[in-house]
């Protein structure tokens, strides 16, 4: 499932920017068929542009009857009457999405039997004392066995001793959850740390679900601004 907002505060519009000819929310919507993994892929909209351009390529594509102001309520919209046990989210900005990260995601879930935990999600080691700074990004930290333990626009670990060295790793926006989690998002009130942080993960570790964290090497690139846009056309280059 790839939610998709037309409207966006940082870049009004970005998915349906122009991306090697075609715009980002097709480019993301063919990346993630392409890696073969899934039953099915849709793209979730409220927009009338974005439907029209998933359907004119002949994509799958659903429209939203209510309004939400996260990803993941929209997505709990779309699967609510699906016979479904797993759902990936791939967010609408990443058209730099590959099978393996998808792939080591879904491998959570294989080796869950005891169906224990509600999700997975990506990170990937950050080094730039920029993008650690950075607000935009959003940055996770783990306990040992690597489960989210809290995710941040701050740089997290603060560095308190400088003589230790710490180690920042970003959260990339895909996530696999149980049906049953998602369903419980929906219906649970967004509480204070979700709202300051304006961070949808923070709402399933506040109400006590498991999300267990994939490291990746692949970073691609999010489009959060028009820099981004300009970054993914020379890396699509």
């Amino acid at each position: 499932m790839i939610p998709a907002r037309y409207a966006a505060s940082r870049f009004p519009a970005k998915l349906m920017q122009d991306l090697a000819g075609k715009p980002v929310i097709l480019r993301t919507y063919e990346a993630a068929v392409h890696t073969n993994l899934f039953d099915e892929v849709y793209v979730v909209t409220d927009n009338d542009l974005i439907y029209e351009t998933i359907e004119k390529a002949g994509g799958n594509v659903i429209k939203s009857i209510k309004e939400h102001d996260c990803g993941s309520d929209r997505i709990a919209e779309a699967v609510e009457n699906l016979e479904v046990d797993i759902i990936v989210n791939v967010q609408g900005d990443e058209p730099f999405t590959d099978r393996e990260s998808l792939a080591a995601v879904l491998e959570v879930f294989k080796n869950d039997p005891n169906k224990e935990i509600d999700l997975a999600s990506l990170m990937v080691k950050i080094t730039d004392l920029e993008e650690i700074s950075n607000p935009n990004t959003v940055k996770v930290i783990v306990n040992k066995e690597n489960f989210a333990l809290y995710f941040s626009r701050s740089p997290i670990p603060y560095p308190r001793d400088t003589n230790i060295e710490s180690t920042y790793y970003k959260h990339k926006g895909i996530y696999a959850f149980r049906k049953s989690a998602l369903m419980d998002f929906q219906r649970l009130p967004m509480l204070m740390l979700e709202a300051v942080e304006k961070i949808e993960a923070i709402r399933y570790l506040e109400y006590g679900k498991t999300i267990k964290m994939v490291e990746t090497t692949v970073s691609g690139i999010e489009i959060d601004t028009p820099e981004d846009l300009k970054r993914a056309r020379a890396e699509w280059k």
